[in-house]
């Protein structure tokens, strides 16, 4: 029962990094109805400006996170303005071709850049921290990267749903027309949503530095099970995505415990039972 219950804490907290991830993914897709394969690349950007903020400038990676995240905002700016804008109005291949293919340039670049070797934080400041309650012992980078990607996608929710900005946002993504009636430019809306993105995948790039290493594929696995966690939850919900990655980091933890190699497979058969049961995801309206 100790080993269930572990693993059932040890799966939530990996899910709150789940959900930060697939924030800017369902956040895209919600309001531009694009799906950016080049995710898993801007994360893993976030990883190497967490590494090299630690090896060039001394910085842990809890303190990198600010840095972190307005790169990769800008970075996502620069995706936006540079190709994806490009695209808008196209056909829905254009643009699979377009976000597939910054996925092949950012990655290519990163290993011509600093070669596929790993790159990790030895020793972070939040190493130190270990607690035991009963028979659980929580690790301080596993905490430090839940509370993180919470709070993160916790301020993520509340801009979206709670100001104007956010409602701008949402009036973009729902009717754009209408939108531009009411004095609203779309066309910035989508740009400030891949900042947003970016932002969230910076910041997840940093926390993942507490306990991963970074690497031109760092970010396959997790945007892999984004993808799942932004299907689970419903494209477009945010508080979905949350609530499905909590949900589907139990999943993989406690089968983890019994079937290792089994833990993707346990994750995408839930997805497959909940759209089976409602196709537009646990709190998805399309």
């Amino acid at each position: 029962m100790s080993d269930l219950l572990q693993s059932v804490v040890n799966g939530l907290l990996i899910g709150a990094v789940f959900a930060l991830v697939a924030v800017g993914l369902t956040l895209i897709y919600g309001v531009m109805d694009v799906i950016n394969f080049a995710h898993g690349e801007m994360v893993m950007l976030g990883m190497y400006t967490s590494f090299f903020a630690w090896s060039v400038l001394g910085l842990d990676p809890l303190w990198s996170i600010p840095l972190a995240g307005v790169s990769i905002a800008l970075t996502g700016l620069l995706m936006y303005i540079g190709a994806v804008g490009r695209v808008l109005g196209k056909s829905p291949l254009a643009q699979v071709i377009v976000t597939f293919g910054l996925q092949v340039f950012l990655r290519g670049l990163a290993q011509f850049l600093w070669t596929p070797n790993t790159r990790t934080v030895p020793r972070p400041w939040a190493a130190g921290l270990r607690w035991e309650i009963g028979p659980v012992v929580i690790g301080g980078p596993q905490v430090i990267m839940a509370v993180g990607a919470l709070l993160a996608t916790g301020a993520v929710a509340y801009f979206m749903n709670r100001t104007r900005l956010g409602g701008a946002v949402r009036a973009a993504g729902e009717d754009p027309a209408a939108a531009s009636l009411m004095g609203i430019d779309p066309r910035k809306m989508y740009a400030l949503c891949w900042v947003i993105a970016g932002l969230a995948t910076g910041v997840a790039g940093a926390l993942l530095m507490n306990s991963y290493s970074a690497s031109p594929t760092a970010g396959v696995s997790f945007v892999l099970m984004a993808f799942v966690v932004v299907a689970f939850g419903g494209f477009g919900s945010i508080t979905g995505a949350a609530l499905a990655g909590l949900l589907v980091g139990v999943v993989q933890g406690v089968v983890g415990l019994y079937a290792p190699s089994y833990t993707l497979a346990a994750a995408l058969a839930l997805y497959l039972v909940v759209v089976l049961v409602r196709p537009q995801g646990l709190l998805g309206t399309r």
